[in-house]
Protein backbone atom coordinates (compact mmCIF):
# COMPACT_ATOMS: atom_id res chain seq x y z
CA UNK A 1 0.00 0.00 0.00
CA UNK A 2 1.02 3.79 -0.73
CA UNK A 3 2.42 5.53 2.40
CA UNK A 4 0.85 8.57 2.29
CA UNK A 5 3.09 9.49 5.90
CA UNK A 6 4.53 13.82 5.95
CA UNK A 7 3.97 13.83 2.07
CA UNK A 8 3.55 16.61 -0.39
CA UNK A 9 1.84 17.36 -3.23
CA UNK A 10 0.22 19.78 -5.56
CA UNK A 11 -2.93 19.63 -7.48
CA UNK A 12 -3.58 20.34 -11.41
CA UNK A 13 -6.64 22.81 -11.46
CA UNK A 14 -9.94 21.54 -13.32
CA UNK A 15 -9.90 24.74 -15.27
CA UNK A 16 -7.37 23.95 -17.37
CA UNK A 17 -7.22 21.98 -20.83
CA UNK A 18 -6.77 18.37 -20.70
CA UNK A 19 -3.37 18.93 -22.98
CA UNK A 20 -1.58 20.87 -20.60
CA UNK A 21 -1.97 17.94 -17.25
CA UNK A 22 0.76 16.06 -18.21
CA UNK A 23 4.04 18.93 -18.80
CA UNK A 24 2.50 20.12 -15.53
CA UNK A 25 2.77 16.72 -13.83
CA UNK A 26 6.10 16.34 -15.39
CA UNK A 27 6.89 19.83 -13.47
CA UNK A 28 5.82 18.55 -10.28
CA UNK A 29 8.01 15.79 -10.29
CA UNK A 30 10.67 17.85 -11.28
CA UNK A 31 10.04 19.59 -8.45
CA UNK A 32 10.86 16.26 -6.14
CA UNK A 33 7.01 16.57 -4.83
CA UNK A 34 5.49 13.55 -3.80
CA UNK A 35 2.19 13.78 -5.33
CA UNK A 36 0.04 15.45 -8.38
CA UNK A 37 -3.69 15.50 -8.06
CA UNK A 38 -5.91 15.73 -10.65
CA UNK A 39 -9.76 16.63 -10.24
CA UNK A 40 -13.38 15.17 -11.73
CA UNK A 41 -15.82 17.82 -11.91
CA UNK A 42 -18.93 17.85 -13.93
CA UNK A 43 -18.36 18.44 -16.82
CA UNK A 44 -14.38 19.39 -17.38
CA UNK A 45 -12.07 16.40 -18.42
CA UNK A 46 -12.53 12.79 -16.82
CA UNK A 47 -10.34 11.31 -14.28
CA UNK A 48 -9.55 8.15 -15.58
CA UNK A 49 -8.54 9.28 -18.37
CA UNK A 50 -6.32 11.61 -17.52
CA UNK A 51 -5.00 9.83 -14.93
CA UNK A 52 -4.07 7.67 -17.38
CA UNK A 53 -2.22 10.31 -19.37
CA UNK A 54 -0.71 11.56 -16.13
CA UNK A 55 0.62 8.28 -15.16
CA UNK A 56 2.21 7.63 -18.65
CA UNK A 57 3.95 11.01 -19.07
CA UNK A 58 5.47 10.77 -15.55
CA UNK A 59 7.96 8.12 -14.06
CA UNK A 60 7.47 8.37 -10.27
CA UNK A 61 5.25 10.31 -8.71
CA UNK A 62 1.92 9.79 -7.18
CA UNK A 63 -1.10 10.58 -8.70
CA UNK A 64 -4.25 11.11 -6.70
CA UNK A 65 -8.11 11.30 -8.63
CA UNK A 66 -9.61 13.54 -6.03
CA UNK A 67 -12.50 12.96 -6.37
CA UNK A 68 -15.11 11.27 -8.76
CA UNK A 69 -18.59 10.89 -7.89
CA UNK A 70 -19.51 7.14 -6.54
CA UNK A 71 -22.64 7.01 -8.89
CA UNK A 72 -21.39 8.28 -12.07
CA UNK A 73 -20.17 4.91 -13.06
CA UNK A 74 -21.32 1.47 -12.32
CA UNK A 75 -18.99 0.31 -9.23
CA UNK A 76 -17.78 -2.50 -11.90
CA UNK A 77 -16.82 -0.62 -14.74
CA UNK A 78 -15.15 1.52 -12.48
CA UNK A 79 -13.10 -1.17 -10.71
CA UNK A 80 -12.51 -2.65 -14.01
CA UNK A 81 -10.64 1.03 -14.80
CA UNK A 82 -8.97 1.53 -11.53
CA UNK A 83 -7.56 -1.98 -11.57
CA UNK A 84 -6.14 -1.37 -15.49
CA UNK A 85 -4.03 1.92 -13.96
CA UNK A 86 -3.30 -0.09 -10.85
CA UNK A 87 -1.85 -2.75 -12.86
CA UNK A 88 0.46 -0.73 -15.24
CA UNK A 89 1.35 1.59 -12.96
CA UNK A 90 1.81 -0.43 -9.49
CA UNK A 91 2.24 1.47 -6.03
CA UNK A 92 1.56 4.88 -7.88
CA UNK A 93 -1.96 5.15 -7.80
CA UNK A 94 -4.46 7.03 -5.04
CA UNK A 95 -8.58 6.98 -5.93
CA UNK A 96 -11.00 9.08 -4.42
CA UNK A 97 -14.25 8.60 -4.48
CA UNK A 98 -18.00 10.97 -3.05
CA UNK A 99 -21.17 11.32 -3.28
CA UNK A 100 -20.95 13.66 -5.84
CA UNK A 101 -22.37 17.39 -6.26
CA UNK A 102 -25.96 16.95 -6.32
CA UNK A 103 -27.02 19.67 -9.03
CA UNK A 104 -24.71 17.97 -11.20
CA UNK A 105 -25.69 14.48 -10.69
CA UNK A 106 -29.16 15.59 -11.44
CA UNK A 107 -28.35 16.53 -14.62
CA UNK A 108 -26.93 13.63 -15.74
CA UNK A 109 -30.13 11.73 -13.74
CA UNK A 110 -27.59 9.74 -11.23
CA UNK A 111 -28.59 11.42 -8.42
CA UNK A 112 -29.59 8.14 -5.85
CA UNK A 113 -32.42 8.00 -3.26
CA UNK A 114 -29.89 7.72 -0.53
CA UNK A 115 -26.58 9.14 -1.53
CA UNK A 116 -24.69 7.82 1.70
CA UNK A 117 -26.01 4.18 1.30
CA UNK A 118 -24.63 4.23 -2.61
CA UNK A 119 -21.59 6.23 -1.49
CA UNK A 120 -20.69 2.97 0.96
CA UNK A 121 -22.09 -0.07 -1.30
CA UNK A 122 -19.86 1.14 -4.35
CA UNK A 123 -16.62 1.86 -2.06
CA UNK A 124 -17.52 -2.06 -0.86
CA UNK A 125 -17.88 -3.86 -4.36
CA UNK A 126 -15.05 -2.06 -5.63
CA UNK A 127 -12.80 -2.45 -2.45
CA UNK A 128 -13.67 -6.49 -3.03
CA UNK A 129 -13.34 -6.68 -6.86
CA UNK A 130 -10.20 -5.09 -6.55
CA UNK A 131 -9.15 -7.64 -4.18
CA UNK A 132 -9.78 -10.19 -6.82
CA UNK A 133 -13.50 -11.50 -5.14
CA UNK A 134 -16.45 -12.70 -7.10
CA UNK A 135 -18.92 -10.40 -5.83
CA UNK A 136 -22.70 -10.96 -5.74
CA UNK A 137 -24.44 -8.19 -4.04
CA UNK A 138 -27.97 -6.87 -3.64
CA UNK A 139 -28.19 -3.22 -2.04
CA UNK A 140 -30.46 -0.08 -1.83
CA UNK A 141 -28.05 1.34 -4.70
CA UNK A 142 -25.75 -1.60 -6.26
CA UNK A 143 -26.71 -4.41 -7.64
CA UNK A 144 -23.81 -7.33 -9.04
CA UNK A 145 -24.46 -10.96 -10.06
CA UNK A 146 -21.28 -13.06 -9.95
CA UNK A 147 -18.85 -10.50 -11.07
CA UNK A 148 -15.11 -11.25 -11.29
CA UNK A 149 -12.66 -9.10 -12.31
CA UNK A 150 -10.30 -11.08 -14.88
CA UNK A 151 -7.10 -8.94 -14.30
CA UNK A 152 -7.52 -8.05 -10.39
CA UNK A 153 -4.31 -5.34 -9.59
CA UNK A 154 -1.03 -6.96 -7.64
CA UNK A 155 -1.52 -3.96 -5.65
CA UNK A 156 -4.72 -2.74 -4.85
CA UNK A 157 -4.64 1.13 -4.98
CA UNK A 158 -6.22 3.31 -1.82
CA UNK A 159 -9.75 4.36 -2.07
CA UNK A 160 -9.84 7.94 -0.14
CA UNK A 161 -13.57 9.46 0.55
CA UNK A 162 -13.83 13.05 -0.08
CA UNK A 163 -16.57 13.15 2.34
CA UNK A 164 -17.15 15.50 5.33
CA UNK A 165 -20.32 15.20 7.07
CA UNK A 166 -20.39 12.69 10.27
CA UNK A 167 -22.33 9.99 8.98
CA UNK A 168 -20.41 9.92 5.55
CA UNK A 169 -17.23 10.20 7.97
CA UNK A 170 -18.34 7.52 9.49
CA UNK A 171 -19.06 5.46 6.29
CA UNK A 172 -15.50 6.25 5.27
CA UNK A 173 -13.98 4.96 8.06
CA UNK A 174 -15.80 1.67 7.19
CA UNK A 175 -14.75 1.28 3.59
CA UNK A 176 -11.90 3.56 3.04
CA UNK A 177 -8.41 3.42 3.62
CA UNK A 178 -8.59 7.18 4.03
CA UNK A 179 -10.61 10.77 3.92
CA UNK A 180 -9.44 14.21 1.52
CA UNK A 181 -10.70 16.96 3.52
CA UNK A 182 -11.08 19.64 0.48
CA UNK A 183 -10.03 23.16 1.08
CA UNK A 184 -9.58 25.14 3.75
CA UNK A 185 -7.82 21.96 5.72
CA UNK A 186 -6.67 23.92 8.85
CA UNK A 187 -5.35 21.21 11.30
CA UNK A 188 -8.32 21.52 13.85
CA UNK A 189 -10.70 20.32 10.93
CA UNK A 190 -8.07 17.56 10.66
CA UNK A 191 -8.03 16.42 14.65
CA UNK A 192 -12.17 16.84 14.75
CA UNK A 193 -12.34 14.35 11.76
CA UNK A 194 -9.97 11.83 12.79
CA UNK A 195 -11.87 11.65 16.19
CA UNK A 196 -15.38 11.48 14.04
CA UNK A 197 -14.07 8.70 12.26
CA UNK A 198 -11.94 6.84 15.21
CA UNK A 199 -10.52 4.33 12.79
CA UNK A 200 -6.47 3.14 13.59
CA UNK A 201 -4.60 3.66 9.81
CA UNK A 202 -7.28 5.70 8.51
CA UNK A 203 -5.19 8.15 6.30
CA UNK A 204 -5.98 11.82 5.91
CA UNK A 205 -5.12 14.02 3.02
CA UNK A 206 -5.93 17.56 3.19
CA UNK A 207 -6.11 20.42 -0.12
CA UNK A 208 -4.96 23.94 0.64
CA UNK A 209 -4.54 27.17 -1.23
CA UNK A 210 -0.71 28.06 -1.88
CA UNK A 211 0.31 31.71 -1.72
CA UNK A 212 4.22 31.75 -0.86
CA UNK A 213 5.31 35.34 -1.13
CA UNK A 214 7.96 37.05 1.07
CA UNK A 215 5.08 39.58 1.86
CA UNK A 216 2.95 38.77 4.29
CA UNK A 217 0.07 41.43 3.64
CA UNK A 218 0.51 40.66 -0.08
CA UNK A 219 0.35 36.84 0.31
CA UNK A 220 -3.01 37.46 2.21
CA UNK A 221 -4.26 39.60 -0.55
CA UNK A 222 -3.34 36.86 -3.18
CA UNK A 223 -4.94 34.27 -1.56
CA UNK A 224 -8.51 36.25 -0.39
CA UNK A 225 -10.43 35.63 -2.96
CA UNK A 226 -9.77 32.18 -3.74
CA UNK A 227 -10.19 31.33 -0.02
CA UNK A 228 -13.67 32.76 0.15
CA UNK A 229 -14.02 30.39 -2.79
CA UNK A 230 -14.25 27.24 -0.61
CA UNK A 231 -16.58 29.07 1.78
CA UNK A 232 -20.48 28.29 1.72
CA UNK A 233 -23.46 27.31 3.91
CA UNK A 234 -22.06 23.36 3.99
CA UNK A 235 -18.51 24.66 5.27
CA UNK A 236 -19.57 24.08 9.09
CA UNK A 237 -17.66 20.61 9.65
CA UNK A 238 -14.41 22.64 8.27
CA UNK A 239 -14.82 25.90 9.91
CA UNK A 240 -16.72 25.10 13.38
CA UNK A 241 -13.33 23.52 15.17
CA UNK A 242 -11.78 26.58 14.68
CA UNK A 243 -11.76 29.71 17.81
CA UNK A 244 -13.65 32.14 15.17
CA UNK A 245 -15.81 29.28 12.91
CA UNK A 246 -18.90 30.41 14.45
CA UNK A 247 -18.04 34.28 13.78
CA UNK A 248 -16.82 33.11 10.05
CA UNK A 249 -20.20 31.56 9.72
CA UNK A 250 -21.89 34.02 10.28
CA UNK A 251 -20.11 36.05 8.08
CA UNK A 252 -20.81 33.72 5.15
CA UNK A 253 -24.62 33.62 5.85
CA UNK A 254 -24.72 37.64 5.91
CA UNK A 255 -22.51 37.69 2.99
CA UNK A 256 -24.37 38.91 -0.48
CA UNK A 257 -22.16 36.28 -3.09
CA UNK A 258 -18.46 35.66 -2.78
CA UNK A 259 -16.58 39.06 -3.47
CA UNK A 260 -18.75 40.12 -0.22
CA UNK A 261 -17.79 37.37 1.57
CA UNK A 262 -13.65 37.45 0.23
CA UNK A 263 -14.25 41.14 1.91
CA UNK A 264 -15.28 40.33 4.90
CA UNK A 265 -12.36 37.89 5.55
CA UNK A 266 -10.06 39.54 8.16
CA UNK A 267 -6.25 39.06 7.41
CA UNK A 268 -5.83 36.81 10.61
CA UNK A 269 -8.26 34.40 9.11
CA UNK A 270 -6.66 34.12 5.56
CA UNK A 271 -3.25 32.93 7.53
CA UNK A 272 -5.31 30.42 9.08
CA UNK A 273 -7.05 29.23 6.14
CA UNK A 274 -4.57 29.00 3.57
CA UNK A 275 -0.70 28.18 2.86
CA UNK A 276 0.59 31.65 2.65
CA UNK A 277 3.59 34.01 3.49
CA UNK A 278 6.95 33.12 3.68
CA UNK A 279 8.99 30.11 2.98
CA UNK A 280 9.41 29.73 7.06
CA UNK A 281 5.74 30.32 7.64
CA UNK A 282 4.64 27.58 4.82
CA UNK A 283 7.02 25.09 6.41
CA UNK A 284 5.38 25.46 9.95
CA UNK A 285 2.02 25.77 8.54
CA UNK A 286 2.29 22.13 6.80
CA UNK A 287 4.28 21.01 9.56
CA UNK A 288 0.81 21.83 11.56
CA UNK A 289 -0.58 19.70 9.93
CA UNK A 290 1.27 16.46 9.96
CA UNK A 291 1.48 17.13 14.11
CA UNK A 292 -2.14 17.07 13.46
CA UNK A 293 -2.58 14.04 11.65
CA UNK A 294 -2.50 14.73 7.94
CA UNK A 295 -0.53 12.17 5.92
CA UNK A 296 -0.52 14.31 2.63
CA UNK A 297 -0.70 18.00 2.08
CA UNK A 298 -1.90 18.80 -1.36
CA UNK A 299 -1.51 22.49 -2.10
CA UNK A 300 -3.73 24.55 -4.53
CA UNK A 301 -2.31 27.09 -7.31
CA UNK A 302 -4.20 30.29 -6.84
CA UNK A 303 -6.84 30.36 -9.52
CA UNK A 304 -5.59 33.16 -12.32
CA UNK A 305 -1.69 32.89 -11.19
CA UNK A 306 0.94 30.59 -13.71
CA UNK A 307 0.64 27.48 -12.34
CA UNK A 308 4.35 26.82 -13.08
CA UNK A 309 5.01 29.32 -10.45
CA UNK A 310 3.03 27.89 -7.82
CA UNK A 311 4.62 24.03 -8.81
CA UNK A 312 7.72 25.86 -8.69
CA UNK A 313 7.09 27.64 -5.06
CA UNK A 314 5.60 23.90 -3.47
CA UNK A 315 9.17 22.73 -4.26
CA UNK A 316 10.34 25.47 -2.38
CA UNK A 317 8.79 24.26 0.35
CA UNK A 318 9.46 20.53 -0.11
CA UNK A 319 13.06 21.42 -0.09
CA UNK A 320 12.56 23.34 3.08
CA UNK A 321 10.75 20.76 4.39
CA UNK A 322 13.57 17.72 3.66
CA UNK A 323 16.58 20.15 4.55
Amino acid sequence: MIDLVARLGVRIPRELPAARLTGLARRAEQEGLDEVWIVEDCFYAGGIATASAVLAATEKITLGIGIMPAVARNPAIAAMEIAALAELYPGRLIVGFGHGVPSWMRQIDAWPKSALAAFEETLTVIRRLLAGERVSFEGKHVRLDEVELEFPPALPPKLIAGVRGPKSLAAAGRVADGTLLAEPATPEYVRATRDLIGVEGHTIATYNWLALDADPERARERARADVASAIGPNSGPALEPLDFGAELLAEVAASTDRKDLARRLRPEWIDRLSISGPLDRCVEQIRALYAAGTESVILLPLLGEPEEESFAAAGRIAAALRG
